[in-house]
């Protein structure tokens, strides 16, 4: 099994989000691109002792971006959006 720390590497905190956390149960991280939903699953029931209902993957592609007259390209990543059971929440999110 692969390190949770190593998979999961950060919560992603926007607007749409925090609507999907309150309507859905859905929380949203930035993952590791090879981490596949088994191994996403396994690191959220571990770092946050919560009980993972579902687990949707996206693809996100690097906008690029410019510095004056250089335009270079940000990294490719992974989200991941978990749904969690109905009476399970993540308490990390709680307090933003």
């Amino acid at each position: 099994m692969k390190n949770p720390r190593s998979v999961v590497r950060r919560a992603l905190i926007t607007e749409k989000g925090t609507a999907l956390r309150e309507l859905r149960n859905q929380y949203h991280f930035e993952v590791q691109r090879e981490a596949n939903k088994i191994d996403i699953k396994r690191a959220i029931e571990a770092l946050f002792q919560v009980k993972v209902a579902s687990v949707r993957t996206q693809q996100m592609q690097g906008k690029v971006r410019r510095q004056g007259r250089y335009a270079g390209r940000r990294s490719d990543w992974k989200k991941a959006i978990v749904t969690l059971q109905p009476e399970q929440k993540i308490d990390l999110f709680e307090q933003v």
